[in-house]
């Protein structure tokens, strides 16, 4: 669901929005669900997953395991997402902007996606030593109860975060029980420094510190953002040490997503050598730099993005 989707759903048609929160359950290929298990998952009735799971075998999107009772991802819905993942140019970029934090701070760098109540992990990079957060590409994590999230929240239009704000309520009662008092702060913190903090929110022992950036592709607002342990970096020491390299990257994704023509999987571009930071924070180009990298330098952070559909 994308931002500009969130201020009116008077159209939606229930059984599709149903049919993707059944599918949403299983995080993972290997993700074994029974009828039970995904209706406590998404709240749904028994009655009704054990008809949407019927659909969605017949369909192909699940498999299901006799000897387990259970299903699983089917071969149409691995084959829908294999095909997406075909041209992975801009991703390959963004993955190496990622990794260049990572080699400088001990933690897990993430791009982040937004999926209903969740953000999906689309490429990440994690330093070698670092500890506490191992997410990876695919994982989901909850826009109410991480810094990612509460970075996406603050960044939507105020009537457009206040109705994710609400739905999430309804459906995710303790996620929105921990944005609500921080959301109004993290909306003006945004807007005065292009980053938002959030401290032992998701878990007591890490630190975790996002930047929005608008997509073209999408519609929609992304996010960067890196989790720390908190023993090691204190929130002082994230706004000190941390946000002037998130905002760094930032400004370099967002390059990259605006340079880019069709959307972020399908995109793809001539391989030539990129920048390259080496440990004295100095930029060491080659001779030839192809456009896209080019447009990398120029500034475009989230409190300066003015637009429709969410956009601030």
């Amino acid at each position: 669901m994308l931002a500009g989707d969130l201020a009116g759903e008077g159209d939606v048609i229930q059984v599709v929005s149903r049919a993707f929160d059944v599918l949403r359950c299983f995080e993972g290929h290997e993700a074994r669900l029974g009828n039970l298990e995904i209706s406590s998952r998404c709240g749904l009735p028994r009655s009704t997953v054990s008809r949407l799971t019927h659909t969605l075998t017949r369909m192909g999107q699940l498999v299901y395991l006799p000897r387990d009772q259970k299903y699983r991802i089917g071969p149409s819905a691995v084959a829908m997402s294999t095909a997406m993942m075909k041209g992975l140019q801009l991703r390959n970029l963004i993955r190496l902007r990622l990794q260049d934090i990572a080699e400088q701070l001990p933690g897990t760098v993430g791009f982040v996606i937004p999926d209903r109540f969740h953000l999906v992990y689309l490429e990440y990079a994690r330093a070698a030593n670092a500890l506490g957060l191992h997410e990876s590409t695919g994982s989901r994590i909850a826009i109410g109860t991480t810094a990612a999230g509460h970075a996406y929240a603050a960044a939507l239009a105020p009537e457009v975060g206040d109705s994710l704000l609400a739905e999430m309520e309804r459906e995710m009662p303790n996620a929105a029980r921990a944005m609500r008092p921080r959301i109004e702060n993290n909306r003006h913190f945004l807007k005065e420094h292009g980053y938002v903090v959030a401290c032992g929110l998701w878990s007591p022992h890490i630190n975790g510190l996002a930047v929005p950036l608008w997509s073209p592709q999408y519609q929609t607002f992304v996010v960067v953002t890196i989790g720390l342990l908190s023993a090691m970096f204190d929130e002082k020491r994230l706004h000190r040490e941390v946000a002037p390299l998130m905002i760094e990257l930032g400004v370099a994704v967002g390059g990259l997503l605006e340079g880019a023509e069709g959307d972020i999987f399908h995109n793809r571009l001539d391989r030539k050598p990129i920048a390259v930071r080496p440990s004295n924070k100095t930029i060491i180009k080659t001779e030839e730099t192809n456009d896209l990298e080019a447009r990398t330098r120029r500034t475009r952070s989230a409190r300066s993005v003015r637009a429709r559909d969410g956009r601030r």
